[in-house]
């Protein structure tokens, strides 16, 4: 295995999926799904944490910081839309307090995962 990589993301039945109606939870789930897939399959171990977008997020996040070692930790491009921001903050200063050595990449779809997950380890 290449390295260990934790995928951050918003869980997609917890996101408004308004102005995409085509584009149903379980429809982005499988396309994320699929993309953390591929980056497996370049060698790379991947733990997927998906959150809602409230306060149990920080929690959710902190207990897969302590049950695991990540070399990389991707953040998904939802947590930095903008009515996530302090969301996408907390989230961030959550992994540079607890998993201070691991590298941070950040996607602009679940399709470029890959490449931003390489571009650092």
């Amino acid at each position: 295995m290449k390295a260990s990589v934790l995928a951050l993301g918003l869980d997609p039945a917890c996101v408004d999926l308004g102005e995409a109606p085509q584009l149903a939870p379980d429809v982005v789930r499988a396309f994320i799904d699929s993309q953390l897939e591929r980056v497996r399959s370049l060698g790379y171990g991947v733990r997927t944490c998906l959150v809602a977008s409230g306060e149990a997020a920080e929690a959710t996040v902190a207990r897969h910081l302590r049950e695991g070692r990540f070399d990389c930790v991707l953040f998904g491009a939802g947590l930095r839309a903008p009515e996530h921001l302090l969301l996408f903050e907390k989230l961030l200063n959550l992994v540079h307090a607890q998993a201070p050595g691991a590298k941070l990449c950040f996607n602009s779809t679940p399709s470029d995962s890959a490449e931003a997950v390489q571009r650092w380890v």
